[in-house]
C-alpha cells in the first residue's frame, strides 16, 4: 500500500480530539502529512445516551469523509473521579465499535508509549508534546483544544510504530 492513512483519537466524553494523517510507505523518506484534525464536542446538559449517539454519527461522517486504514485510539488511564473513567470508558467502546464496523484495524496506545515515541521521554508535559507536534507535523501554530493535539500524537506515534515495524521485518 503506497498511501497509508491513520486517524488518531483522544477518547472522552465532552471533548473527543481526533486527527488524519498520511504517510507514503513506498516512498523511503516516509514524511508525514496532515489531512486533517478536530474535534467532537458533547453537550454536557444531554444524556449519556444523546451524547454517544452524537459520539458515533460525528465518528461514522469523518470515517466516511477521510477513509483511514487504521485507527489509532488512547488508551484509558487511572482516573481519580471514578463516574468520569465510566463515561470515557462508554465513550471510549463506541469509537471502537464504530472504527471497527467500518472496517478499520484497531491499535491502543497508552499515553507513557505516546510520550515515549515522540519524546523519546515517559513522562512528558503536555506543553512539549504540543512543542514536538508542531514541530514535526510543521504546524503554524499548536492545535486546540488540547485533546485535538492528543490526536495528532497518537496518530504520530502510530506512524512512528508502523515505520519501525516495517524495519523490523
Amino acid at each position: 500500500m503506497a498511501n497509508y492513512r491513520i486517524l488518531g483519537i483522544d477518547p472522552g466524553t465532552a471533548i473527543i480530539g481526533w486527527a488524519i494523517l498520511d504517510t507514503n510507505t513506498s516512498k523511503s523518506d516516509k514524511k508525514v502529512q496532515v489531512i486533517a484534525y478536530g474535534d467532537i464536542t458533547t453537550n454536557k446538559n444531554d444524556t449519556d445516551e444523546i451524547r454517544l449517539s452524537e459520539i458515533a454519527q460525528d465518528l461514522a461522517e469523518i470515517i466516511a469523509t477521510h477513509q483511514p486504514h487504521v485507527a489509532a485510539i488512547e488508551e484509558l488511564f487511572f482516573f481519580k473521579n471514578q463516574k468520569t473513567i465510566i463515561t470515557v470508558a462508554q465513550a471510549r467502546g463506541v469509537i471502537v465499535e464504530k472504527c471497527h464496523s467500518n472496517g478499520l484495524k484497531i491499535t491502543g496506545y497508552t499515553p507513557l508509549q505516546i510520550k515515549q515515541s515522540l519524546t523519546g521521554y515517559g513522562r512528558a508535559d503536555k506543553i512539549q508534546m504540543q512543542q514536538m507536534i508542531t514541530k514535526v507535523l510543521n504546524l503554524k501554530e499548536v492545535p486546540k483544544p488540547d485533546d485535538t493535539a492528543d490526536a495528532l500524537a497518537v496518530a504520530l506515534c502510530h506512524v512512528n510504530s508502523y515505520k519501525f515495524s516495517e524495519k523490523t521485518k
